[in-house]
């Protein structure tokens, strides 16, 4: 990778020259205790054998078809196949001293100190507790992203819970404060609203205090700049230094504060709540400067002034609104213009109640989106459009962005930071129902960066998502692999910025539906720089296009296809996962991709069922671990083909890290169920080495391969592959 430390590492690890092997970390006790029971005719495994050798072939009696299982039991069966097969190996030391290494490097830069250019800076302790125990993290996450769906599936409330998790995984403490009941049938509305509107207000000031005036006004001067405009890679930001100062300030906020905002607001969208103001009266007319169309109401407060618009079609200039904190509108074909949340007007929540709306503009903080403020925007009903630049729909740089559309046939499209990205703070993109269309270029679809909590939630609908095609990758001229391709950075990926400061929890969700992913480089369920990434699609036959189709603006592309870290990816010490419930899938890619680890972290791709193609055509994709990474492709149930030949390959070579200290790569790819075609050409009903002694292939469940008639005496028994669907001879080689 570009501006690589290797040898500056090498020298320091040399001078550190032993890792503390002794003590079993948390989680050990996963490695030791525990596990699928090995099958009795399997044997002794030979410790020396060929790279892709089919080691154990499983008896004709393992051929039943599994029984229908939880995700959660699902996720029981990998970590106790990972486990027993380590054992088996004699592995299961040497994957301790992976987790106590990666451990006493998270050690060595904690706090304020950095090692070469990983600092401990802005470091959750959610994500450390992951990182120290490999084993039971892929359980974990997928709880953590199935428990915020059912929590989101609950049209009335479910946020609250949702953001219950957040706080819990961002070392927020627990709200002290307890929130503003409603009655639904006796309580005013309106009432309700300025009393949220107070609360938000008064959080808000507290999120701000711990700040001194000259903080932030260099906060209010810089943010944009430095972590947006000024930059067109990924990675890491133009200017470092001054990065690493604005990061210092940011942790200094009280984000305790910013969630209390976030979550006294969330009864204003819940679908009840909102069905209640639809019943305001319009019969009544006010002038309010900004507001073309009715206005049916004015309501001045202390905590600012709230206007309701009619049910007919409006046009509001937001910006010419700065003393109005809360819009309502009661319905119409309106358009939303700006709208930008700032210092200079730190709160506005807007709430639409029907009609095909338009949110338009090109200011940073618009459309539920903001810079050390709080903004939330709420969408009942219509088909709407919601266009705009930087910092827009759903994110943050310092403070909340909330969206909700409870329904429609919705088209989202930004440029960076946007579609629920968060920087020190929340910001949350919840789509209930409607075919959807999501366009970004960099930074987008739940992007949790440092000190941020990044969710993109669709719950239903044939979507359709999109990020990249603009900025040409940070890989065109890295020094030991040059790449084509485009920046992405999107869809469920939690990451810091290199030599500046630690990751967030970057969260995608998707319901159901038959949907559309498009992604450029490090994009779709990963994190990068000691962050943590998520992406789940609970239904539907989904296709991951890989690398974007076209460019931005929609035109032909100007680089080669070629999609680098994807798809359940972790790279420099971090975390990610990528989750398919159902459905019938095709994943694509080209390299360092589909459960792929590198560099001290973990990366998992689970697919729960369903006639599955992996077709990634480069290296090291498909259940690798590199650079002493943890690498994990799994599939349960259905007829599965994998293209290509990298499948649980785990090399010898590592470069980054000191072996043996570092424990080794570690790659699993795993398949319980139906007849399955591989590149590589291992059997099914069988466990093969892959690589070094850490690369797993394992087939279970899968019924005999019959042999097609022959046709003349001289005709071999032969299979399906995933390549090319014809006829090979029934061996095993690589």
């Amino acid at each position: 990778m570009r501006r690589r430390f290797r040898n500056e590492r090498r020298r320091w690890l040399r001078s550190v020259l032993t890792v503390p092997f002794y003590g079993a970390l948390l989680g050990w006790s996963v490695v030791c205790g525990g596990g699928m029971k090995a099958d009795a005719q399997e044997g002794e495994l030979r410790s020396t054998f060929q790279s892709g050798e089919s080691l154990v072939v499983l008896p004709a009696s393992a051929s039943t078809k599994p029984v229908a299982r939880s995700s959660a039991a699902k996720m029981t069966i990998l970590t106790d196949e990972i486990t027993s097969q380590l054992r088996q190996r004699k592995l299961d030391q040497s994957l301790l001293q992976f987790q106590n290494y990666t451990g006493y490097q998270l050690n060595l830069s904690t706090g304020t100190r950095h090692v070469n250019e990983v600092t401990g800076n802005c470091r959750l302790s959610w994500y450390d507790a992951l990182m120290r125990n490999p084993l039971t993290t892929p359980a974990e996450s997928e709880g953590f992203t199935r428990y915020l769906f059912e929590s989101l599936k609950n049209e009335n409330g479910g946020l609250d819970r949702t953001m219950a998790m957040a706080r819990s995984k961002m070392d927020v403490p627990l709200k002290t404060k307890a929130g503003i009941p409603f009655d639904r049938e006796s309580d005013d509305p309106l009432a309700f609203v300025n009393a949220v509107l107070e609360r938000v207000q008064q959080s808000h000031s507290e999120s701000l205090a711990p700040l001194t005036p000259a903080e932030l006004s260099q906060l209010n001067r810089e943010l944009y700049p430095l972590l947006v405009s000024q930059n067109d890679v990924g990675y890491t930001l133009a200017n470092r230094g001054r990065g690493r100062k604005i990061c210092d300030m940011l942790e200094k906020m009280d984000r305790g504060a910013i969630h209390d905002a976030a979550e006294v607001m969330m009864p204003l969208s819940d679908k009840d709540f909102l069905e209640r103001l639809k019943r305001i009266p319009d019969d009544t007319r006010v002038r309010v400067e900004g507001v073309s169309g009715t206005v049916v109401k004015r309501i001045d407060t202390p905590s600012g002034s709230i206007v309701i618009g009619g049910r007919g079609p409006n046009t509001y200039d937001l910006d010419a609104m700065s003393d109005v904190n809360v819009v309502i509108d009661l319905g119409g074909n309106d358009v939303y213009r700006e709208g930008t949340v700032s210092l200079d007007r730190p709160v506005l929540i807007t709430l639409d109640l029907d009609g095909n709306d338009s949110y338009v503009g090109s200011k940073p903080g618009i459309q539920g989106a903001a810079i050390l403020g709080i903004s939330m925007l709420v969408d009942l009903a219509g088909n709407d459009r919601y266009q705009a630049k930087d910092m827009a729909q759903a994110s943050c740089l310092g403070g909340a962005g909330i969206l909700v559309d409870h329904s429609g046939d919705d088209r989202y499209s930004g440029f960076r930071r946007v579609q629920g990205q968060a920087f020190a703070g929340i910001g949350l993109l919840l789509d209930r129902d409607g075919n959807d269309q999501y366009h970004g270029a960099m930074w987008t679809q739940g992007m949790g960066c440092t000190l941020g909590f990044g969710m993109l939630a669709d719950m239903d609908g044939r979507d359709h998502y999109y990020t990249g095609g603009h900025f040409i990758c940070s890989y065109a001229d890295d020094e030991d692999n040059p790449t084509p391709g485009y920046e992405g950075w999107g869809q469920g990926v939690g990451a810091g910025l290199r030599s500046v400061a630690s990751g967030g929890i970057g969260v995608m969700l998707d319901g159901g539906g038959d949907d559309i992913y498009e992604f450029d480089y490090l994009s779709h369920g990963g994190g990068y720089w000691l962050g943590l990434g998520f992406a789940r699609d609970f239904g539907g036959n989904d296709q991951r296009v890989g690398a974007t189709v076209k460019s931005f603006s929609g035109g032909r592309r100007g680089e080669p296809s070629f999609q680098r870290f994807g798809m359940g990816f972790g790279c420099h010490y971090a975390a990610g996962f990528c989750f398919d419930d159902e459905g019938n899938d095709t994943y694509n890619g080209t390299i360092m991709g589909l459960g792929h680890a590198w560099d001290a972290s973990i990366g998992l791709l689970s697919d729960f069922s369903g006639d599955d193609q992996y077709r990634s055509n480069g290296k090291t994709t498909q259940g690798n671990g590199s650079q002493a990474g943890l690498g994990i492709l799994f599939d349960y149930d259905g007829d599965d083909r994998y293209r290509n030949h990298s499948q649980g390959y785990a090399s010898s070579s590592i470069s980054y890290h000191e072996m043996p200290h570092c424990g080794g790569n570690f790659s699993f790819l795993i398949d319980h169920g139906g007849t399955d075609g591989y590149g590589s050409r291992v059997r099914n009903n069988s466990i093969s080495r892959r690589g070094s002694n850490g690369g797993f292939l394992i087939d279970r469940f899968s019924p005999e391969v019959k042999a097609k008639p022959q046709t003349t005496s001289n005709t071999n028994t032969r299979r399906r592959t995933a390549t090319t669907n014809t006829t090979q001879r029934n061996s095993s080689r690589r």
